[in-house]
């Protein structure tokens, strides 16, 4: 199966070409807004890179969130697109599941959500075990130890290392778009609806939210 894997919901614009579990090629640019306008040439190149042409794809796989409104919002719109362009299937990627891939063991993927909170979610041995959340850090951090975690990955990592001394520390924000593609090709497609676990910090004027 031939894939193509997008990332825009975090802190890079990211693609990958991934065919039966080989990565054919990949490419990922840090970047904290601008993904409207880099997407679709990173995808180019990324496909051409593979050997491939679009027409050659099977399957298309994009990040839901939670993250950045905009960024995941861009990467919906543009994997849906796409994939209705080619009559190819999308799939929709947690992006907390896809920074715990490999998820051998048990790992909990935490992103910093600003306010004192984070987005959490639990994994064990590639089954979750939590449903992705929304946490005050004080609560999050009874929920890591309990769960005792292997792997403590994500940005909001840092803020839980210290109820879970056992773990391995993985502070990283940026997905790895081949995670997406390998965790995509273990499933079956459905039509990708964006993963929003609170309401968004920006309001158009009189306080109304974005639609």
């Amino acid at each position: 199966m031939r894939i193509l894997a997008l990332d825009t919901c975090l802190s890079a614009c990211s693609a990958a070409v991934v065919e039966d579990g080989r990565v054919r090629a990949s490419l990922s640019e840090a970047m904290a807004r601008g993904h409207q306008e880099r997407l679709a040439p990173l995808v180019a190149e990324v496909v051409a890179a593979s050997g491939m042409t679009f027409a050659d794809l099977d399957r298309i796989a994009v990040t839901v969130g939670p993250g950045s409104f905009t960024g995941l919002r861009v990467g919906l719109a543009f994997a849906k697109g796409l994939g209705a362009a080619l009559g190819v299937p999308v799939v929709g990627i947690g992006s907390l599941e896809a920074l715990a891939e490999p998820q051998s063991g048990v790992v909990l993927a935490a992103l910093d959500a600003r306010r004192d909170q984070v987005y959490l979610q639990g994994f064990a041995d590639g089954r979750a075990v939590t449903a992705p959340d929304v946490l005050p850090v004080e609560i999050a951090a009874a929920r890591v130890a309990e769960l005792s975690p292997d792997r403590l990955v994500g940005s909001g990592a840092p803020f839980l290392a210290a109820v879970a001394p056992q773990a391995r520390v993985e502070p990283s924000d940026r997905i790895d778009p081949v995670a997406v593609a390998r965790l995509a090709g273990r499933r079956d497609p459905a039509p990708p609806r964006p993963l929003y676990l609170r309401a968004p910090d920006a309001r158009l004027p009189g306080g109304i939210l974005p639609a």
